[in-house]
């Protein structure tokens, strides 16, 4: 009798285990735009993804567009707080306006030529135009406008200075959940050099911290664990 019961006892505990390890297996963590992390098995939400050198956009990696007046497009996750932003700006007298939002891949690599062939008319070698253009402009599948979560903002020059918007937004960018993405200080990191006009959208929470800290979106996510 004592012996069935211990039999029992194995055959319900093995039984229990089992079916918590199937539903951990069928239901993993969904990561809703179909891309993997591959980092440290660590779920990455979608405006924390990390878009450089050495980090490419997946191949399926699909957005959703929303199109501004001027034509430009950006995700539509991240319109509402971009208009609550350019909004504040206008309130403080200031008139700006996205130059340059979402990109295709084609996109992208139209313009990394133009570059090059600027340098070369420099008189650069083509190697050397190609190192130059490229710590200003990403090469396609490694450029943050190819997730649409990012944009190049300008000022309407006839009414406000650059420095003034730029100055403008790297005071209150953070409360609106967008980052200076590029900063002079932080081109050893990211690879690409100083842009006070690129504003990457990381959400409220962690642009506030990222500002508080002083630390770039690579140095956050080494942080986070997620590197």
């Amino acid at each position: 009798m004592l012996i069935f019961l211990v039999l029992m006892f194995l055959v319900i505990f093995v039984f229990k285990n089992g079916a918590d390890f199937i539903t951990q297996i069928e239901n993993p963590m969904v990561d809703t735009l179909g891309i993997g992390t591959n980092q440290a098995d660590t779920f990455i939400e979608w405006n924390l993804i990390l878009v450089n050198s050495n980090h490419r956009i997946p191949n399926d990696y699909e957005v959703d567009l929303t199109e501004l007046s001027n034509g430009q497009k950006v995700d539509s996750r991240i319109y509402p707080e971009l208009q609550r932003m350019f909004d504040a700006a206008r309130a403080d007298g200031l008139q700006l306006f996205v130059r340059e939002g979402y990109r295709t891949s084609e996109e992208q690599q139209q313009i990394l030529d133009k570059k090059i062939a600027a340098f070369e008319n420099e008189g650069n070698s083509r190697k050397e135009a190609e190192k130059l253009a490229k710590e200003w402009v990403s090469i396609p599948g490694t450029s943050e406008h190819e997730l649409g979560l990012s944009v190049d903002i300008n000022a309407d020059t006839s009414v406000s200075s650059r420095d003034s918007v730029y100055t403008w937004l790297a005071e209150n960018a953070h409360r609106y959940g967008f980052i200076k993405r590029y900063p002079s200080d932080k081109t050893g990191i990211t690879g690409i050099s100083n842009e006070p006009w690129h504003y990457r959208y990381v959400g409220r929470e962690a642009a506030e911290k990222m500002k508080e800290r002083g630390v770039c979106l690579e140095e956050y996510i080494e942080e986070m664990g997620n590197l």
